[in-house]
């Protein structure tokens, strides 16, 4: 019998967008739409659709969240927000998934694009975007210490979904920068003013700057046109203004349903769960080499992952294949394969080439240890990571 599976959704005043939610799980096992004081129809078009409504005055996010996931009964749990659904493809890949769960996983990522303006967003906020959403019932709950960034942290191994869901980032200028506004008292409230007037000065100049031409030209954000550009953009707005906040002292910001905090993402806090190995490498012969490797280090209890341009045959783990073997494409993939966990310990690199480009990779790009020595026995490198986990501060 293939396991069963429950949606979960928080809303408030949502009819326009939450049909549309509700069609794309109507798959699912059972429906929760936890409901914090609707004015509209929200609740009416939950019940008509066959979902369980639970009526709850707004906690927060996280406490939301987790009051849905009390009312779940199925095996698996998949949290989406009003504004955003899955593809059909997602759908029947979900299915197939609860039809034979592969073995020692207990969390799932999904894929995610947006749109903004009328149009796909991709390249531009940072496709794939994975979305920690889909886990077992009890494996995981939110923390309701924190207002942004609610998301669940992958603790383990993390089964990568190939298919998309998809979210309205913004459907009018007046909303996107309303949200904008939201978000930068938000995040503002929960950061002390700045150290000094140098570190304001690179806050509002240097890192907007920086950050707009590292996401148009390497993260590609150009090939989404003036709409990904321009996205790009109020986001680098929405960081100077959050600095200028913290110096004024931090804004008055308190969490409301559909604000800009609900798009919760795969957050990890430091050193939970196993440690995570990256290998890259550029060709089929130091793929296999990577691969062998890998495996050894795998069977040390060690989750690991390749980039590479080559596919090494029989490889037990996950292989995110590049087009091509550049600078830009290897940023990119190794990105795409930091969200599906959310970090990465350490590197395996094999390879001139792929040694060549990690020396210009961006430290964001390469994990926060130090690379795999090529003596390191498994046995070795484990203890090495599982250290630094205990020693890195929450």
């Amino acid at each position: 019998m293939p396991e069963t599976i429950t949606a979960c959704l928080i809303t408030k005043d949502e009819e326009e967008r939450l049909p549309a939610a509700l069609a794309s799980v109507a798959f699912c096992d059972q429906i929760v739409v936890v409901d914090s004081g609707s004015t509209d129809r929200t609740r009416e078009i939950a019940r008509e659709a066959g979902a369980l409504v639970i009526e709850n005055p707004w906690p927060g996010y996280a406490a939301q969240r987790n009051v849905a996931l009390g009312h779940a009964t199925s095996d698996w749990v998949l949290e989406i927000d009003a504004d955003e659904s899955l593809t059909p493809e997602l759908q029947e890949e979900i299915k197939g998934f609860l039809g034979d769960p592969p073995p020692g996983y207990d969390i799932c990522v999904l894929p995610q694009f947006h749109r903004f303006l009328g149009a796909e967003l991709r390249s531009s906020v940072k496709y794939p975007g994975y979305r920690s959403r889909m886990f077992r019932r009890g494996a995981y709950r939110h923390d309701e210490s924190v207002s942004v960034h609610e998301g669940i942290w992958p603790a383990g191994p993390t089964w990568p979904f190939e298919h998309d869901m998809s979210h309205e980032l913004a459907g009018s200028w007046r909303e996107a920068l309303r949200d904008m506004a939201n978000y930068t008292r938000l995040e503002a409230s929960h950061h002390p003013p700045p150290d000094s007037a140098r570190a304001l000065a690179i806050g509002v100049t240097l890192r907007p700057a920086g950050k707009f031409w590292y996401r148009v030209i390497v993260d590609g954000g150009w090939r989404d046109g003036w709409r990904g550009v321009t996205r790009i953009a109020l986001e680098c707005v929405s960081d100077v203004w959050i600095w200028i906040r913290r110096a004024r002292g931090g804004g008055r910001a308190t969490e409301t349903p559909g604000g800009p905090a609900a798009h919760f993402g795969a957050m990890r806090a430091p050193g939970l769960g196993n440690p995570l190995v990256t290998g890259v490498a550029s060709g089929a012969n130091a793929a296999e080499r990577a691969a062998r490797r890998l495996e050894e280090i795998r069977s040390e209890g060690i989750d690991v992952a390749l980039v590479s341009d080559a596919s090494p045959p029989g490889a037990s783990f996950r292989v995110r294949r590049l087009p091509h073997f550049g600078v830009l494409e290897l940023a990119r993939g190794l990105d795409a394969e930091s969200q599906v966990r959310g970090r990465c310990d350490a590197m395996l690199v094999e390879g001139r080439r792929a040694a060549a480009l990690m020396r210009v990779m961006p430290s964001s790009r390469k994990g926060h240890q130090d690379p795999v020595a090529k003596g390191e026995s498994p046995a070795a490198l484990k203890r090495r990571l599982e250290g630094a986990a205990e020693t890195t501060p929450e």
